[in-house]
């Protein structure tokens, strides 16, 4: 630390965007003025990308933050928090750059604001290398919520690749603190389904194609449950470019929501889109874990600002969790402990995620 700036490399474990979200969404929750340095030092292109600039600018406007460092393909930042205050507040990363990575990084923090936000993230909704939005909306929601808050999120307009222009509207009221979950209960299948999509000039054949072929996919392993996977054509005034993909979510009797997805692109078989969601469902079933890869890493700063110990149960911890960890613990009070999961058949990967959570409260509530 300099003064008292708390220090984060940017470059170590995942290396890349995610530690800048962690570390800011928790500089600006516990007013910790903080320098990030070798951001996303490994990657081909280091530094900042339009959609890590606009997560930096919206945190910074949620609570009259000041930012240095705030430009394309700087590796390093400073970003002195202020008060978090609710209203309206405008995201745009002007590219296909994903506005469910927008919302994970504003999210923790709107929730211990003044007053009610409203965020209007505009990007991609459905781009490569993070969640789509129907994710955000089918399994993160649902879940997230059972750390006793709510949230309306309304798909204004979808964008996708290379140019996005979408646009999602969140609104949320603040909390005086978060409830622990625990998630350690799988249960079995009850119902699977989803969504296969296209945008723009492709035809609905293809839609159809994807989900047929997911089906096909899944029918091999689960047999005996009504599949249901709807193929939408996106209304054209509700969809900016071309693009197609798609999401198949399981649900289970304990109430958990494991899903698989994956986004169609020129050259890419559509029975190879269906296919690959239907395979990254099954991964994800086989685990015998309560959450998804996914949704992993995204409950750890939650579980972090919760009071009292979360339990959660997921398959092999992936890196982006493991990283969530590090730097939720080197900024919060919460301790997390990873245990391999006895109960069950010893051949699958299952592990505890626990957390004692600092148990934040909201100063103006």
């Amino acid at each position: 630390m300099d003064g008292d700036r708390v220090e984060i490399d940017g470059g170590i474990m995942e290396g890349g965007g995610q530690i800048l979200r962690v570390s800011t969404a928790l500089s600006c929750l516990l007013g910790l003025p903080l320098r990030v340095r070798r951001i996303r030092a490994g990657r081909s292109q280091p530094g900042l990308r339009p959609q890590h600039l606009s997560g930096l600018e919206i945190i910074r406007d949620l609570c009259d933050g000041k930012l240095s460092g705030g430009e394309i393909g700087s590796t390093e930042i400073t970003f002195t928090p202020g008060k978090i205050k609710g209203g309206t507040h405008i995201a745009d990363t002007k590219t296909a750059g994903s506005v469910c990575l927008l919302m994970q990084v504003a999210m923790p923090c709107v929730l211990f604001a003044a007053s009610p936000s409203e965020l209007h993230l505009k990007g991609g909704t459905n781009a490569e290398m993070a969640p789509q939005i129907d994710y955000t909306v089918m399994v993160f929601k649902p879940i997230v919520e059972k750390f006793n808050f709510t949230f309306n999120c309304d798909i204004k307009r979808r964008g996708y690749y290379p140019q996005g222009g979408g646009e999602v509207v969140v609104q949320m009221s603040p909390v005086k603190e978060l409830s622990p979950i625990n998630l350690t209960e799988r249960g079995t299948v009850t119902k699977i389904y989803g969504r296969a999509f296209v945008a723009g000039a492709l035809p609905i054949k293809l839609a159809k194609d994807m989900s047929a072929a997911a089906v096909r996919c899944i029918r091999r392993e689960i047999r005996d449950l009504y599949i249901n996977i709807q193929p939408v054509r996106e209304p054209d005034d509700r969809a900016v470019g071309t693009g197609s993909g798609i999401i198949i979510v399981a649900e289970t009797s304990t109430g958990c929501l494991l899903a698989g997805s994956s986004l169609g692109k020129r050259g890419k078989n559509s029975d190879k889109v269906g296919i690959e969601a239907a395979e990254m469902l099954l991964q994800n079933l086989k685990h015998g874990g309560t959450v998804d890869d996914s949704l992993q890493d995204q409950l750890i700063i939650f579980m972090a600002l919760a009071k009292g110990v979360s339990r959660v149960k997921s398959g092999p911890i992936t890196l982006h969790t493991q990283t969530a960890i590090h730097f939720a613990e080197q900024l919060t009070k919460a301790k997390f402990t990873v245990t391999k999961s006895e109960e069950e058949d010893p051949s699958n990967d299952t592990y505890i995620i626990e957390c004692q959570g600092m148990g934040m409260i909201n100063p103006n509530l």
